[in-house]
């Protein structure tokens, strides 16, 4: 069973989620999140105005609570051939985890998105779709997590995504896409996501071991 949960995917209202950061935090906090990243969605209109607010959020945040809450963004419909430079502004303003909003069969995201997410070396590619072979094999050698997801619609390719990376080697998180407080996951959900996916309790705690690895990383 899951030990704690370290989720690397929420929203906050500086885009289209419920709660302001704090509230937010709060909540994953009494739930018993072990760490939680605020990965807001974000192009080249807003990146400048949502990161350094979050950035500012989140060290007030981790001080209050036993909790790493670690700034981020969610790169989102951005065209492809962009998102490598917009990677980069993203990490100068502060942005301790980067992810690309992926090619979700949910939505009409760009053909080549996750392709480019993962040459420009994001932490996540979130609910990555009906990823191709080539693109799992590149996450796998450029060290790309690829998501599980927790999410309405997005999981439902959850399936695919965890066998391809099974067969690759292509490291896997499992996140919640977290926008309102009853989408944060309980260790039971957690454990019901994974599992859903396909995986075996072995790598669930690949999985669990990954989240912890990336938190330390983020937070040097």
């Amino acid at each position: 069973m899951v030990k704690m949960v370290f989720d690397f995917h929420s929203h906050t209202f500086f885009s289209d989620g419920e709660l302001i950061p704090s509230e937010l935090v709060r909540q994953a906090f009494a739930v018993g999140y072990g760490g939680i990243a605020i990965t807001d969605h974000g192009d080249h209109s807003n990146i400048d105005f949502v990161i350094p607010r979050l950035v500012k959020a989140c060290q007030k945040l981790s001080a209050a609570y036993e909790i790493k809450v670690l700034p981020g963004i969610e790169l989102t419909h951005v065209p492809p051939q962009q998102i490598a430079e917009l990677v980069g502004e993203a990490r100068l303003l502060g942005a301790k985890i980067v992810l690309v909003h992926g090619e979700t069969i949910t939505e009409p995201v760009c053909s080549g998105t996750n392709r480019a997410a993962i040459e420009a070396r994001v932490d996540i590619l979130a609910h990555p779709g009906l990823i191709k072979v080539a693109e799992v094999e590149l996450a796998a050698r450029n060290g790309v997590f690829l998501e599980i997801s927790a999410r309405r619609g997005s999981c439902l390719t959850n399936g695919h995504v965890a066998t391809l990376a099974r067969k690759y080697g292509a490291p896997l998180l499992v996140n919640s896409d977290a926008h309102a407080p009853t989408d944060l996951l309980s260790e039971e959900r957690y454990y019901q996501v994974a599992r859903g996916a396909g995986l075996t309790d072995l790598e669930v705690t690949a999985v669990l071991n990954n989240a912890l690895a990336l938190a330390q990383k983020a937070s040097q």
